[in-house]
Formats: structure tokens, C-alpha cells, sequence
């Protein structure tokens, strides 16, 4: 803001629909309605895009604008000492945050959000909430969950809609719902299978009738997500047993008709997920598949009403963006498009994932005119990611959609740094935890959560990513080390993600690498006097390297959300330490002549075209079956 601490708006100076945006803003930015400092002057403009101007004179700074939304990125511009025009073709820009995966975000921690939100030029928020509310009558919903109350999603919303977001609900009525059927005494009427809920059933919809009339009550919007996505096995359970097999279209079209008349009932439009129209066309159950059509009569019995999002976080050829959106557009509905800012199986935000993903995302939406977009940040596995260190693709995505270009990172950091008081150059640079590694003309990607996690007796993802590249651990430990000296001075910074944090994770995998890289060479050499420095060194350190981060990773996470969910965390934690300390009982064992051999070790599977897939962290922490 050049020389002046802070921004200075008179109610003569600002149409009427701006004040109460400027002072939720005031609560956190110098920007105020007395005082001395940059006046800030605003005026609207008709324009056929979104458009936010900023032009500045000595002493002032004129907001041209045609959207709440809009004005509002003009403030974060201001902010940031930035000026000029920028214009979206979007009508609705939104994020959709995942409630539903452990991480249950505080209402005071989300409203921090809505103002960076809006100072970026987001208009929409969807809270993904599969059981994470709380339902009258219904007491396992929520139940040790951290969810959201009814005066909690009201004052939500009151708070959103003073900064012109709409705020949406995002659930699920079909699928994804095993937190909730789990409980079996309770829910055991409504379950199909073990995550889908029984079609036809009464005590379905009246439950869904509960769900709906929720946020119905308690949101502004009269739009609700209502999901049913990822519905594979629908039919296949207990409704196979009671009625016979039927086809998956009939039955999803079934229950969309039936969900669909719920929603009517409570004044509410739904949109869903599109994917299982396209799987259930295919035999593949493939949703990107270009070549297998929608029968025409399934077709016909979609509700005219319902709006279909079409979500891909994966693709990065914008040539397959456009055809997926055509084929939504032939089956008559224009798409919502659900890209993705990746936060899941993460411990921080990836920039290099979602750059290659969102850029041709945006560029396809642009050139076939789609007016709706959103960015989803999941929570996969736990949802150990360090969230707040999303902002940064937040600020990254909104840039993008408002036209600056991808190579101009100098005012991409201006406007982040002012809204969201961090280095945005130091957040990319955290972000190459999961940048992929090369061996020869191929490449994997390395994952930093398992390889936390991963059993330091038992190798299992430390085997598998040496069948893959022999030096993958030479080279991953020449990246952390470069990454931890690189970061050591922004370790105070937990402005937009807690850096110590990180810190204390690239510590950890150190450390971790180092101590199975040292193991197996000890023993696959016999070398005792190695393997009793193993035990009593190298073993408490790594130790201490778990509790570092252990303390660091709880910060965070109470930093920003409730604290259910944090027990699934600590569990693994403690889990690591009782098995690092298994890893030195089982040397000195093997020491003392007590044991022959270590059995863990002598179980490495032989062969380099030997690869396992394991994409979560249960499936690195033993050979065995997980109760």
C-alpha cells in the first residue's frame, strides 16, 4: 500500500452493497471507515465479463467493478499494490472444502478463510459434509465427528453472504456414506452396502428428507449438492438380496427421481455428481470414457431440474476437458466444473499436480463458455494436509480464472503475500515434497505421508520405491535436505500454513530414509558394530523426529479444525514410535544370538519388475489385514 498503513472508505464514496463486505474485511485488514490513509473510492460498471478495474491517483484508489465479488478482489489488489484490469468469463468461482475426512474446519477458522476468499475474487463455497452435520433425532450423525450444528451453519452463512459468498451444502444421499452406515444398530434399514444406502427403502428417504430440510433451513442459497457419486456396488448388496438384480441406471435414476421430489418439496434445486451416468455406460465403469453413449431412454428420465458437475482433477490434455464437457452438453445440461487444488494424500498443498491439472481445466472452460467453476480440496486418507497451505493454490487458480498468466509468479506473490501475509514463494517451494522423481524415461512420485508412515521394520513402501528407482533414497534426501535450508528461515511463519510443521516433516523423512537405508545395508552385510549403532543412535533420533512432528502436526491441525479426527492421526504416530523402538528390541535380539535372523528383514521381495501400488498410508504399515 505504498506509504499508507491503511485503506480509508467513506459510505458517500461506496454504493450501499459494498459496506458490510468492507467491514467483515476491516476485521482483519486495515481498511476502515475513519481515520487517515488511501481513500478508497468505488464505482459499477456494466460489462458483458466480470470486471475488476483498479486505478490509482496520489492518495486514492478507484474500485471499478460489476460484482460484489469483483469489488472485493479490487480491495486484495489494492492490497497488494496492484492496479489495472483484470475480467473472468466466469459467473459463479467457488471452492469446495472437504468436512468429511477427519478435519472438520472451525467456524472462526473458516470465516479467516471467506475473507482471503474474497479478497481473491471467490464468490461460492461448498461444504462437503457427508455425516459431519447434525441431524434432529438422529444422534450418530455428527456423533464423535465434529459436526457442524444448525447456529453453526447459520452464522456460516450470515458471515459469507456479508462478503457476497453464496454458501452452499455438499452431501451425499446415495453413496459415500460409511461413517454413517458403521453404525449398523441405527442405520442398518437404509444400508445396501457398505457405503450406499438402500434404494426404495421408506426409512431412506426419510432420512434424506432430514438432510435436505438441514440446509434448507439454515442456508440462503436454494441450490444444494446432493452428490451421489462413486455409487459402484449400488444394488449389489442387501437390495440384490431383498429384490433381484437391477440394472445400476434404473435404480440411480430411480433415486435421483425420488431425492430430486425431496428437494422440490423444501425449495431447493439439487446438482449432483455426473460421473455414474458415464460409468454405468461402459463396461470399464470408466467415467472419462469418450466412446460408449448415454442410452437415450436413461437419458430421458434425468430431471430436467438437476444440475450435473462434472469433476476432473486428473486430466492434463484440455482437449479432454472439452470433449467431457460436450458430452455433458449432449446429454442437454450445461455443467458445473469441479477442478481440483490438491490437498489429498498430502501433508501440503501441490502446486506442480495442480498446475498441470487446473491450467488446462480453465483453458478449456474459457473456450466453450462455461459460467460455473469451482475448485474441490479433498482429505483423503485422513486428511493430514497442512490446509491452510492451500491458499496458496487458491490465490494461484483465482489469478488464473481473472486472466493473469501462469509465468507472472511476481504479482501472483504480491496479491497472496498481502492477502495471506506469507511467502508464496516459499509455499511451491514446500510443495516439492511430491514432485516426481525421474528414473531414466520414467517416472513415480514419491509419497511423503507414507513414507512417514511407513513401517521402518517392514520396508513395505521403502522395498517397493527401490524396485522402482535403486537411488530413489540418494535422491530424495539430496531434495529435503536442499528443501529444509532452503525453508529453515520462514519457520516462524504459520500465516497461511505452518512452516515448522513442515520443517519438522522434511526432519522426519530424513531421518527415516536414512535409518532404512542404514538398516538394510547393516544387515544384509552383517555388520554388528552398524547395526548397534542403528539401535542405540539412529533409532531414538527418529524417534524424537515422530514426537517433533507428532507436536507440530497437532498445532496445526487444532489451529484449524475441531479436534475429532486428530485421535486417527496420533494413532499412526504412536504406531510409528512403538514400531521404531520394535525395529531396536529386534537388533539387540539378533545381537545377543537370541534370534537367528530378523525375520522383516529376510522378507524383502527379490526382482526389480516387482511393483505394488499403494496409494494410502494402511496399505504401507503391514501385510496384514487392519482392524
Amino acid at each position: 500500500m505504498s506509504r499508507f498503513s491503511q485503506l480509508v472508505w467513506r459510505a458517500e464514496d461506496v454504493p450501499e452493497e459494498l459496506h458490510e463486505m468492507l467491514t467483515v474485511l476491516g476485521e482483519e485488514y486495515p481498511i476502515a471507515d475513519f481515520g487517515r490513509g488511501l481513500k478508497l473510492k468505488f464505482r459499477r460498471v456494466e460489462a458483458e465479463e466480470t470486471l475488476s478495474r483498479v486505478t490509482r491517483t496520489p492518495g486514492e484508489a478507484l474500485v471499478e467493478y460489476n460484482s460484489v465479488a469483483a469489488a472485493a478482489r479490487g480491495v486484495g489488489a489494492v492490497l497488494a499494490g496492484l492496479d489495472g484490469e483484470e475480467t473472468t468469463p466466469f459467473r459463479t468461482l467457488g471452492i469446495m472444502l472437504d468436512a468429511s475426512r477427519n478435519l472438520v474446519m472451525r467456524p472462526d477458522h473458516l470465516k479467516m478463510w471467506f475473507r482471503r476468499l474474497a479478497l481473491t475474487g471467490y464468490n461460492m463455497v461448498m461444504l462437503y459434509t457427508e455425516d459431519t452435520y447434525e441431524l434432529p433425532d438422529e444422534p450418530f450423525f455428527g456423533y464423535m465427528r465434529g459436526g457442524y450444528t444448525a447456529d453453526e451453519i447459520r452464522e456460516l452463512d450470515d458471515y459469507a453472504a456479508r462478503l457476497g459468498i453464496e454458501l452452499i451444502g455438499c452431501i451425499q444421499t446415495l453413496g459415500h456414506l460409511a461413517q454413517i452406515l458403521k453404525w449398523d444398530g441405527a442405520y442398518g434399514k437404509v444400508k445396501d452396502t457398505e457405503e450406499v444406502l438402500l434404494v426404495d427403502a421408506p426409512e431412506t428417504y426419510a432420512l434424506i428428507g432430514k438432510m435436505v430440510r438441514f440446509w434448507s433451513e439454515n442456508l440462503r442459497t436454494r441450490r444444494i449438492h446432493i452428490g451421489m457419486d462413486e455409487t459402484h456396488d449400488l444394488g449389489r448388496g442387501r437390495f440384490l438380496d431383498l429384490f433381484g438384480y437391477q440394472s445400476g441406471f434404473e435404480l440411480f435414476n430411480r433415486h435421483l427421481g425420488r431425492v430430486n421430489e425431496i428437494c422440490r418439496e423444501n425449495g431447493l434445486e439439487p446438482m449432483i455428481w455426473s460421473d455414474m451416468y458415464f460409468r454405468f455406460s461402459n463396461p470399464e465403469r470408466n467415467y472419462y470414457d469418450l466412446t460408449h453413449p448415454i442410452p437415450a431412454e436413461v437419458q430421458q428420465k434425468i430431471p430436467q431440474n438437476v444440475q450435473l458437475v462434472y469433476w476432473d482433477y486428473y486430466n492434463e490434455n484440455a482437449e479432454v476437458y472439452e470433449k467431457m464437457i460436450q458430452r455433458h452438453r449432449d446429454l442437454g445440461y450445461e455443467p458445473l466444473m469441479g477442478s481440483g487444488i490438491w490437498t489429498w494424500c498430502r501433508l501440503w498443498y501441490d502446486h506442480d499436480q495442480t498446475r498441470r491439472t487446473v491450467e488446462p481445466c480453465i483453458a478449456a472452460c474459457r473456450k466453450l463458455k462455461v459460467q460455473e467453476l469451482f475448485f474441490t480440496m479433498w482429505g483423503d486418507d485422513g486428511a493430514y494436509c497442512n490446509f491452510d497451505s492451500a491458499l496458496a493454490g487458491i490465490s494461484y487458480a483465482a489469478d488464473l480464472v481473472y486472466g493473469v498468466l501462469p509465468e507472472e509468479t511476481k504479482r501472483m506473490a504480491k496479491r497472496f503475500e498481502a492477502v495471506c501475509r506469507s511467502s508464496f514463494e516459499a509455499h511451491l517451494l514446500a510443495g516439492e515434497l511430491e514432485k516426481p522423481l525421474s528414473c531414466g524415461e520414467k517416472k513415480f512420485t514419491p509419497r511423503a505421508a507414507e513414507l512417514i508412515w511407513d513401517d521402518p521394520l517392514l520396508g513395505i513402501l521403502y522395498d517397493d520405491y527401490k524396485r522402482r528407482d535403486p537411488e530413489f533414497d540418494l535422491k530424495l534426501l539430496e531434495r529435503y535436505e536442499e528443501m529444509l535450508c532452503r525453508l529453515l528461515p520462514y519457520q516462524e511463519d504459520a500465516a497461511a500454513g505452518d512452516f515448522e510443521h513442515i520443517i519438522n516433516t522434511l526432519e522426519l523423512l530424513i531421518r527415516k530414509l536414512e535409518l532404512r537405508g542404514a538398516l538394510e545395508a547393516a544387515y544384509d552385510q552383517d555388520d554388528r558394530i552398524a547395526l548397534r549403532q542403528i539401535a542405540v543412535s539412529m533409532v531414538p533420533a527418529a524417534v524424537a523426529a515422530v514426537q517433533e512432528f507428532e507436536a507440530s502436526f497437532r498445532r496445526q491441525w487444532l489451529d484449524c479444525g475441531k479436534v475429532f479426527g486428530l485421535e486417527v492421526i496420533q494413532r499412526r504416530n504412536a504406531g510409528q514410535i512403538a514400531r521404531l523402538e520394535e525395529t531396536a528390541l529386534r537388533i539387540r535380539e539378533y545381537l545377543d544370538d537370541r534370534i537367528s535372523a530378523i525375520d522383516e528383514l529376510e522378507a524383502r521381495p527379490s526382482g526389480t519388475d516387482i511393483v505394488n501400488i499403494c496409494g494410502t498410508v494402511n496399505s504401507v504399515v503391514s501385510g496384514s489385514r487392519l482392524v
